[in-house]
Protein backbone atom coordinates (compact mmCIF):
# COMPACT_ATOMS: atom_id res chain seq x y z
CA UNK A 1 0.00 0.00 0.00
CA UNK A 2 1.40 3.39 -1.01
CA UNK A 3 1.05 6.35 1.28
CA UNK A 4 0.31 9.78 -0.07
CA UNK A 5 2.96 12.36 0.77
CA UNK A 6 0.75 15.36 1.57
CA UNK A 7 3.63 17.26 3.13
CA UNK A 8 5.60 17.01 -0.10
CA UNK A 9 2.68 18.38 -2.11
CA UNK A 10 2.29 21.29 0.29
CA UNK A 11 6.02 22.05 0.14
CA UNK A 12 5.95 22.09 -3.66
CA UNK A 13 2.93 24.42 -3.68
CA UNK A 14 4.65 26.75 -1.21
CA UNK A 15 7.85 26.72 -3.28
CA UNK A 16 5.93 27.77 -6.40
CA UNK A 17 4.48 30.76 -4.52
CA UNK A 18 7.91 31.91 -3.32
CA UNK A 19 9.12 35.07 -5.08
CA UNK A 20 12.57 35.14 -3.51
CA UNK A 21 15.47 34.57 -5.90
CA UNK A 22 18.61 32.82 -4.82
CA UNK A 23 21.94 34.45 -5.75
CA UNK A 24 22.70 31.90 -8.46
CA UNK A 25 19.35 32.64 -10.12
CA UNK A 26 20.18 36.35 -10.41
CA UNK A 27 23.54 35.85 -12.14
CA UNK A 28 22.67 36.84 -15.70
CA UNK A 29 20.47 39.76 -14.67
CA UNK A 30 23.07 41.02 -12.19
CA UNK A 31 25.86 40.79 -14.75
CA UNK A 32 23.79 42.74 -17.27
CA UNK A 33 23.12 45.46 -14.70
CA UNK A 34 26.83 45.75 -13.84
CA UNK A 35 27.79 46.04 -17.52
CA UNK A 36 25.14 48.70 -18.09
CA UNK A 37 26.43 50.68 -15.10
CA UNK A 38 30.05 50.42 -16.30
CA UNK A 39 29.06 51.70 -19.75
CA UNK A 40 27.45 54.77 -18.18
CA UNK A 41 30.48 55.54 -15.98
CA UNK A 42 33.03 55.48 -18.83
CA UNK A 43 33.48 59.09 -19.96
CA UNK A 44 33.50 59.67 -23.70
CA UNK A 45 36.85 60.65 -25.17
CA UNK A 46 37.19 64.34 -25.98
CA UNK A 47 37.79 65.14 -29.62
CA UNK A 48 40.85 67.22 -30.49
Amino acid sequence: MQTEKRWLKSVLVAAEKCEFQMPWERGARREEMILRRERQEVPEALSA
